[in-house]
């Protein structure tokens, strides 16, 4: 979830807006959905809407999808949509102002294309995709009298930042450009896990005075989230940003006069950016008020630099120990009338020069092995292996929204006999259908909950799309005993090659199911990067229909008790076989630290035994993932080869150690488990963030490893930066590490056993952090 929200309360307070008011609610349609036209040939609002919320009090006639011009919107250029709008994205009794969280009732909105005035900010509830049609973008303006943070508001004060989890927006276009000079935002991106922004055109005032102060992103205060295939165009600011760990990847910015402003950060990843005619590129500057760098470390890999005069403008000094402030260029051309590549904005000094294409160089401070120092210049380039990238990049497959395949074309699980209402066993409904889809076929499961009680295999080829995340329930008998765990949903079997596309489920427990792996993946792409997932998330407990919520699992800080049986999750969330080759894209393995549904939203302990488990020599990426929370480790590469990822995030169980890692589930070395015998005190058996254990060619850029509590207290182990002694652990393995930040672990990374790289030595501005960290 990000740092808790008392960590964090110094910040909001600092940071909060008062919610603009609601319009008066334009009448909910009279009709279904379809009365609507659709003036598209896209899917999307197209296909027949079955889905149902079973574990809701929301009733029958709920509805998960809504078109805004069923709610009086027009879309043409003049009429004022915003109570409109803001009427479709509330009907139901949603979760908005005075709600903390709810899934139980989520909406698509679509909007058809056109153009949408609005006088004040779309309200972004909580559980919410805003999607605009792919095939005809839809522009959402803002008028000239707009008054309110931003055209999109994604939490006005409503939602704890760092909890503020589930939300999509992609495919529009949004025009700030129609207001004064001195004010317009695009969106308000106060987010959490498991959200996006894709495919989004910002549009900007393009005067080049000081006068102008627009901006398409203004993100600040949150934990993680992904953005994609986002173009920014005119303005003072194309983004202006404060995160804890973020990754961004392919952001176009033309003619901002600075393309990124990054107000702080603990780390965040941009990748594949092109800034074109920009004063700044990136400005990392920004200092505390006791004159320190508030920027943690950021990664700038496979990007270019157009007719930029700064392409990173920073204030790192060499000379203070070479921690905050971090930052790593890989691949990055600026070739093209780019002066300067890297400015210290306090001495105005040239620290890189530009015109010339930077293979690699860092700021911060680096090791070989145990061996560190504070560097500031030109290192050796990685060698990058084949399997991982396309024509000297790493290799990236944007999230599919199949813009040319028509309705017809999407097979419905419910259609075919699935009920998706939270009880009826569907297994041999799906795996029928599974089993008959034809090429050129996609498979679609409207919005439910389908309880699974024997091993779904999925073939070697296939597609398949979730109606706003609905729910694969593992239920039944058969995967209750940890010690002969089952397989749940089979991607592929051993040694198949395909095309596997999976995008928008969700995957959670009924109730406890310790003898389950949740997912395991044997195919591998028959193209590079061509079998994956895409904001598709593992959810153990905490929600409805789980049977482990605050009423059943409640946290027992103050007592020293067995764990309860009711609170076991699964075995192993996700396992990557040696057969198979994976891209994940947006993915978040979370067991449950709090309650969503019930009204206390209490803390609560749920034991899941292991998050992401990857054996694949063919090739891994994994872009935006988190894992948080699991027993033994949340991330574990073992015998593996060809591994790249784009930021990690992972949090330690917070009720460790009463009990700690070694309870309730048992080592097994066979799913790379760590070995505890050696642990001679009471911070060693915690959660793992990283294990590497005989592997080669991993590269792993921006990972963010934090331990909040020790028996949730999270004030005295934080504060004294101990609370457990291990986090990132490196055995027989060659790696290449690159922006990595640990929170209260003693021991950075241990290597073979031995700490390598400490805490006490790489202090930033919250975390520790290196820049890099390679094995010999």
């Amino acid at each position: 979830m990000g740092l808790s929200t008392i960590l964090t309360a110094s910040l909001l307070a600092l940071r909060l807006f008062a919610a603009p008011g609601l319009a008066a609610p334009a009448p909910a349609p009279a009709a279904e959905e379809k009365a609507v036209a659709a003036a598209t040939s896209w899917w999307l609002p197209n296909i027949a809407r079955q889905g149902t919320v079973p574990y809701s009090n929301a009733g029958s006639g709920y509805q998960i999808y809504r078109n805004v011009q069923s709610y009086g919107a027009k879309g043409d250029g003049v009429t004022d949509d915003t109570a409109a709008i803001n009427a479709a994205i509330s009907a139901g009794n949603r979760c908005g102002n005075g709600c903390d969280s709810q899934t139980t009732t989520p909406a698509i909105v679509y909007f058809p294309p056109g153009t949408y005035m609005v006088s004040s900010p779309i309200l972004l509830y909580y559980y919410t995709h805003l999607i605009g049609d792919a095939t005809n973008l839809p522009t959402l303006k803002s008028t000239a009298n707009f008054t309110g943070i931003a055209v999109i508001d994604s939490n006005p004060g409503w939602y704890g930042a760092t909890n503020n989890f589930f939300r999509q927006i992609r495919n529009f276009k949004i025009d700030v450009s129609g207001q004064p000079l001195n004010t317009g935002t695009g969106i308000r991106w106060r987010v959490a896990q498991a959200t996006s922004i894709q495919n989004v055109q910002f549009i900007m005032n393009g005067d080049t005075s000081t006068n102008n102060k627009q901006q398409g992103i203004w993100g600040e205060d949150g934990s993680g989230g992904w953005l994609s295939d986002l173009t920014f165009t005119g303005g003072a600011l194309g983004i202006w940003i404060g995160n804890q760990q973020f990754t961004s990847r392919n952001l176009v910015f033309n003619g901002c006069q600075t393309a990124v402003y990054m107000n702080w950060n603990w780390l965040w990843s941009f990748h594949g950016l092109t800034i074109n005619n920009a004063n700044v590129g990136i400005d990392m500057s920004a200092l505390d008020g006791n004159g320190n760098q508030n920027v943690g470390s950021i990664l700038l890999a496979d990007s270019k630099l157009n007719n930029v005069k700064v392409g990173v403008l920073t204030n790192y000094n060499v000379n203070q120990n070479g921690t905050a402030g971090t930052l790593i260029l890989d691949n990055v051309d600026a070739t093209n009338n780019t002066p300067i590549m890297v400015k210290n904005a306090r001495s105005g000094a040239t620290v890189l020069g530009g015109n010339a294409n930077i293979a690699s160089w860092s700021q911060g401070r680096a090791y070989t092995n145990s061996n560190g120092q504070a560097v500031q210049g030109t290192r050796a380039a990685v060698s990058k292996p084949a399997a991982l990238t396309s024509g000297g990049k790493f290799a990236t497959h944007t999230r599919p929204q199949y813009e040319t395949v028509p309705a017809s074309s999407f097979v419905s699980i419910k259609s075919r006999g699935a009920k998706g209402d939270g009880s009826t066993d569907d297994t041999a409904a799906i795996q029928a259908v599974f089993n008959s889809v034809s090429s050129g076929q996609i498979v679609y499961f409207d919005h439910g909950a389908y309880v699974i009680t024997d091993t779904i295999k999925v073939p070697k080829n296939i597609k398949i799309v979730g109606e706003i995340w609905p729910l694969i329930m593992v239920g039944g008998s058969k995967f209750k005993d940890q010690n002969n765990p089952q397989v749940v949903w089979q991607v592929g079997q051993p040694g198949d090659v395909g095309t596997v596309e999976i995008q928008d489920l969700i995957f959670e427990t009924l109730g406890p199911q310790p003898g389950a792996i949740i997912m395991e993946w044997n195919v591998a792409g028959s193209s590079q990067a061509g079998a994956g997932l895409w904001d598709v998330h593992f959810r153990i407990g905490g929600t409805a229909g789980t049977q482990m919520q605050s009423d059943r699992c409640v946290k027992t800080p103050n007592v020293t008790t067995n764990p309860n049986p009711s609170c076991f999750g699964a075995f192993l969330l996700v396992h990557v076989t040696s057969s198979g080759s994976i891209y994940m894209e947006n993915t978040w393995l979370w067991v449950a630290d709090h309650e969503l549904d019930l009204a206390d939203h209490s803390q609560i302990n749920i034991y899941n035994g292991r998050g992401l488990l990857v054996e694949s020599t063919k090739g891994t990426w994994l872009w935006g993932t988190a894992s948080e929370h699991n027993v033994l480790y949340n991330y574990a590469f073992n015998n593996a080869q060809n591994v790249y990822s784009n930021i990690l995030q992972t949090e330690t169980a917070y009720m460790q150690g009463n009990p700690d890692a070694r309870v309730p589930y048992t080592s097994q070395a066979k799913y790379a488990d760590p070995d505890w015998s050696t642990c001679t005190d009471s911070l060693c058996a915690r959660t793992y963030g990283i294990r590497v254990v005989n592997s080669s060619n991993t590269l792993i850029y921006g990972a963010g490893m934090y331990s909040f509590f020790n028996n949730y207290d999270g004030n005295t182990c934080v504060n004294a930066n101990n609370c457990q002694d291990n986090i990132i652990d490196v055995r027989n393995s060659q790696v290449h590490f690159f922006g990595i930040s640990t929170k209260a672990s003693i021991n950075m990374i241990t290597l073979n056993g031995q700490g390598a790289v400490f805490d006490r030595d790489n202090r930033n501005t919250f975390c520790g952090t290196v820049a890099s960290f390679e094995t010999s």
